[in-house]
């Protein structure tokens, strides 16, 4: 059972920044072996897919929710995974998750499904 552990969300003013990073819980986990998704939930709204980055090339695909703003990478001797987002709105606001899967994503398109999900981590952007 692979846990994940999100961190770096927190309360950031309009047109700031924030670096999301997506760990393993657990010794002995490597991160490479997965792809990883992310998504975010707004409060009262459904969630929604922002990107993945792939297990086999490192290739990242987006969807339009996030305007150019996001971009994901990995650092595999750090065994984490990121998520950059930059000049955030008030309607970034919501709780932002990494999901993995072992099955091998070899090109950009992002997996339909995530079989392990981290606990999130609450990004509020307000002035």
């Amino acid at each position: 059972q692979l846990q994940l552990v999100e961190s770096g969300g927190g309360l950031v003013q309009p047109g700031g920044s924030l670096r999301l990073t997506c760990t393993a819980g657990a010794a002995g986990v490597t991160l490479d072996a997965y792809a990883i998704g992310w998504f975010r939930q707004a409060p009262g709204q459904g969630q929604e897919r922002i990107g993945c980055i792939n297990n086999s090339d490192g290739r990242t695909d987006y969807t339009d929710i996030m305007e150019g703003r996001a971009t994901g990478s990995r650092d595999n001797a750090k065994n984490s995974v990121y998520l950059q987002i930059n000049s955030l709105k008030p309607e970034d606001t919501g709780v932002y998750y990494c999901a993995a899967d072992p099955y091998i994503q070899s090109g950009r398109t992002c997996l339909a499904q995530y079989e392990y999900w981290g606990q999130g981590t609450q990004v509020t952007v307000s002035s």
